[in-house]
């Protein structure tokens, strides 16, 4: 039992890492615009970047475990995550913070999978009820203390370092699971074996670059030919991706992504609803833009304000278990529904008089907060429900590689409305305008969710 508790310790350290730094980034985008001279693309770069990378390398990290052994991919993906934050805390320009932020993304995506596989591997089916908890409760805990944190780190300015601080932290963290997971993590490697689908990941990154890059830089220049042209290339990239990873299943070969998988509609819904529903990213770039460049906030007082969200968010991620057995799976509409009537309340606290705002404003928040935490606890839960044993694995990628993408894409797009509205220093309009586009779209996700709740609960009718 010690040893469990050690290893869960060590797996938790791990988890919190890469959400953590999403949010603790966000505070320090301010500090990083004076620094370094930051063009607001680069700063959505910085953000996006991230995101697309550790979206991206998701089921290759997963698949990576199993060939090569958990616990190895894991300590690789931590010391891979190690060295990135020491190349972003010390980087002299964007240029060297995006490329950090990038092996950051990657280091995270082939160290998440694992922690989730070896929590199979390690405990009991009735323990795993209570590990589970904890482990989506991280997530919660990453969004109070990524603000806070953040804010507490810049305003300290530790050794004249800045906003460098918020990545060199991560490295004695990191050791310490490192040197821990060395001596406590089992290995474990799936029965079922085969060789990597190399040319799929290349063809998946590339489309992504593709869609990416132009979403976020083709606004500040232009949109030149050059942006046009790879924007369209997306198109062809993605259907050689999906007609060569058909050719592998024909030829009995193992692809990175099995086609099969997309027949069970449930899956499909949920990949949906994850996509809208985390579009809604961009809130925590433009939240921090507006108290601090818009009110002249400083740091540590903008990481005071999301203490309500993430309140908020973490009494509901532990409340939703209970939750469920009186409303079941229809917690994930009321999460999305919560998030949007938040994100609503704030619009409606931006319209008022400055200086009378204030209580509706973190009312607000805290209702955004409580969403967050039904909605997270939930959708790959009921995503995978009837989803056959052999494609579990695939179908958390694909959950997840759909929550980042939507949060990357969301930085992308709607931070162009915020940016361009933003440039008349008018952050407050820009910040409403911002969640008017975000409650849009999560209304919009509300039509996915409602089909796959119904189609859960035919699934559940047919097993009972």
């Amino acid at each position: 039992m010690y040893r469990k508790k050690i290893i869960l310790f060590i797996l938790l350290i791990a988890a919190v890492l890469s959400p953590l730094d999403f949010y603790i980034v966000n505070l320090a985008l301010t500090a990083i615009q004076q620094d370094l001279h930051a063009e607001p693309a680069s700063l959505q770069m910085i953000v996006s970047f991230y995101t697309a990378a550790y979206a991206v390398f998701q089921i290759t990290g997963g698949r990576l475990g199993d060939l090569m052994g958990r616990k190895r991919m894991f300590l690789c993906g931590l010391f891979g995550f190690i060295t990135a934050s020491l190349i972003c805390g010390c980087a002299p320009d964007t240029t060297v913070l995006i490329a950090g932020r990038v092996l950051q993304g990657i280091a995270g995506a082939i160290m998440a999978p694992q922690v989730l596989a070896i929590i199979q591997v390690v405990y009991t089916p009735e323990e795993k009820i209570r590990v589970m908890g904890y482990y989506s409760f991280t997530f919660g805990l990453a969004a109070v203390l990524g603000q806070l944190l953040g804010g507490l780190l810049i305003a300290m300015n530790i050794a004249g370092l800045g906003w460098k601080v918020i990545f060199l932290i991560n490295v004695p963290i990191g050791i310490v699971a490192l040197i821990a997971g060395l001596k406590y993590l089992p290995e474990h490697k799936s029965e079922q074996q085969g060789p990597i689908d190399w040319l799929g990941i290349c063809l998946l990154s590339a489309c992504l670059l593709l869609v990416i890059y132009p979403l976020t830089c083709g606004f500040d220049l232009y949109w030149p030919l050059r942006i046009k042209v790879m924007l369209g290339m997306s198109i062809p990239v993605l259907l050689l991706f999906f007609w060569y990873e058909n050719r592998l299943m024909q030829r009995g070969r193992t692809p990175l992504i099995d086609m099969r998988i997309l027949r069970y509609p449930q899956l499909a819904g949920g990949i949906g609803t994850a996509f809208l529903f985390y579009t809604s990213g961009i809130f925590y770039l433009a939240l921090g833009l507006f108290l601090q460049n818009g009110l002249h906030w400083q740091a540590m007082q903008a990481g005071l304000a999301i203490i309500p969200f993430g309140l908020g968010f973490l009494i509901c991620s532990l409340a939703a278990a209970s939750i469920t057995r009186y409303i079941g799976d229809r917690i994930l509409l009321l999460g999305i529904s919560l998030y949007a009537a938040g994100f609503t309340l704030m619009i409606a606290a931006l319209w008022q008089p400055a200086g009378q705002s204030g209580i509706l404003f973190y009312v607000g928040l805290w209702v955004a907060g409580m969403g967050m935490g039904f909605t997270l606890s939930s959708i790959v839960r009921i995503s995978l429900n009837g989803i056959p044993q052999a494609f579990i694995g695939l179908g958390s990628g694909l959950i997840n590689f759909a929550l980042q993408i939507g949060s990357a894409l969301g930085v992308a797009l709607i931070g162009q409305v915020f940016f361009d509205v933003a440039a008349g220093n008018n952050y407050a309009i820009a910040f409403r305008e911002t969640l008017m586009v975000v409650v849009v779209l999560l209304l919009l996700a509300l039509v996915p969710g409602y089909r796959l709740v119904r189609k859960q609960a035919a699934v559940k009718k047919g097993q009972a």
